[in-house]
């Protein structure tokens, strides 16, 4: 057994007291041991689930730091980054600060793949969004002329989305502080998704909304002037092929979605899912997606999609995954990380669920008031260590805002 007391460490003791008081009303105390591994005066949270947050050697875990919670972020707020040190008392180390983020992906902060030292986050300057990298044992700095969404595996590319056009047809999702030149144009076709050149900063249009939106399945509500923009996009494993969320607004004020992939020059587009709701979603292997979606064969479910045309289509966890997450696979692809939004009693609930026994492990119960809501809600967005034994979680904590919680599961995956 591990020491409780020892992995969370004095500082954590009273969150742990909370925290066991809050499962105990249902008698629910076997949870794996967790800490809180930031703390305030500052808010801490990193953001989406499907970047590196842990650096490869599981030591170093990347945040946004902030001053206030609860409303947007204006073109003048600035946000700190930084790294907390798990081996030397949760220190923060400080690396720099951006004025382009969103409350649900702060500013993109991430380790390049493979990298042991260097990491990179998105910014603004002279009046466009711009992309920093930064070699954190040296301090040698260097920025790109363009904002990237998702890393190639090599780490020497990335694809971007327009987060001028996320800022208002997605809040949450976009930047605040540099207007769009196409905000009343419902197809545009000098924007979409961007190649970038991490080595060379060199952008090029791979994809533009246009040219998707009028690709493939028709569904009746992408007709006329709906707006339409693209979010969500990952590279499979082997760098190979990319996926992307390809949305438009509809005409009752809601938005439908479609997913696509295509290889990493933008050619050999497929339409994978076009039921009209797909949400979160990741690689399995590079030829399999998990996601969210609202597929005929079980309703609202997760399903792994082959990527191909017309490919097979699976429900994975029909009885036991039943709602949208924010899922993962942890390596070697037997468990999948996922979490839940707030319940009746506004607790989300990070768990694992083990693909070939069914097997749920719940990880925990964790409070997210309801000042917590719309555009900056805080949700826990799972992320794991390269090992797959810790996972980080953003969540609430009393009196300190969202803060970073590492949770320790080497006992429930061996």
């Amino acid at each position: 057994m591990y020491n409780r007391r020892r992995f969370l460490g004095t500082t954590a003791a009273a969150t742990l007291g909370l925290f066991l008081s809050r499962n105990s009303q249902c008698g629910e105390t076997s949870y794996p041991p967790f800490r809180v591994i930031t703390k305030g005066p500052r808010h801490h949270w990193f953001g989406y689930y499907d970047k590196l947050e842990f650096d490869p050697t599981g030591r170093y875990v990347l945040s946004n730091g902030v001053d206030f919670e609860h409303r947007s972020p204006r073109a003048d707020d600035r946000i700190e980054v930084g790294m907390v040190d798990l081996e030397d008392g949760d220190r923060w180390v400080s690396l720099g600060e951006s004025t382009a983020w969103c409350w649900q992906q702060g500013c993109m902060l991430q380790w390049i793949p493979g990298s042991r030292d260097t990491v990179l986050w998105n910014d603004r300057e002279d009046g466009r969004y711009v992309c920093r990298l930064l070699n954190v044992k040296t301090g040698q700095k260097r920025t790109i002329p363009h904002p990237i969404y998702a890393l190639s595996p090599s780490g020497r590319t990335a694809i971007a989305t327009d987060f001028r056009r996320l800022g208002h047809a997605r809040p949450g999702y976009g930047y605040n502080g540099i207007d769009d030149p196409n905000l009343n144009v419902p197809l545009p076709e000098d924007t979409g998704i961007f190649h970038v050149d991490l080595i060379t900063g060199a952008q090029k249009l791979l994809l533009s909304v246009a040219e998707v939106a009028k690709f493939g399945p028709q569904l009746p509500s992408m007709q006329g002037t709906a707006k339409h923009w693209f979010n969500h996009l990952l590279f499979n494993p082997d760098g190979t092929r990319f996926v992307f969320l390809h949305r438009w607004a509809t005409a009752n004020g809601g938005r439908e979605t479609r997913m696509v992939t295509a290889k990493a020059d933008g050619s050999e587009m497929r339409v994978i899912d076009a039921n009209g709701l797909t949400s979160h979603f990741i690689w399995r292997d590079p030829s399999h997606i998990l996601a969210f979606s609202n597929h005929p064969s079980a309703g609202k479910r997760f399903y792994l999609f082959e990527d191909a045309c017309q490919g097979e289509v699976v429900v994975v966890g029909k009885d036991e995954m039943t709602n949208d997450g924010h899922c993962t696979y942890l390596p070697g692809s037997k468990w999948v990380l996922n979490d839940t939004y707030p319940d009746a009693n506004r607790f989300q609930k990070p768990f694992l669920f083990e693909v070939d026994s069914k097997r749920v492990v719940q990880l925990g119960r964790f409070l997210s008031p309801k000042e917590y809501t719309g555009e900056w809600r805080c949700d826990t967005h799972p992320r794991f260590s390269p090992d797959g034994t810790k996972i980080v979680i953003d969540s609430p904590t009393e009196g300190q805002g969202r803060q970073l919680h590492l949770i320790d599961i080497r006992e429930i995956v061996g």
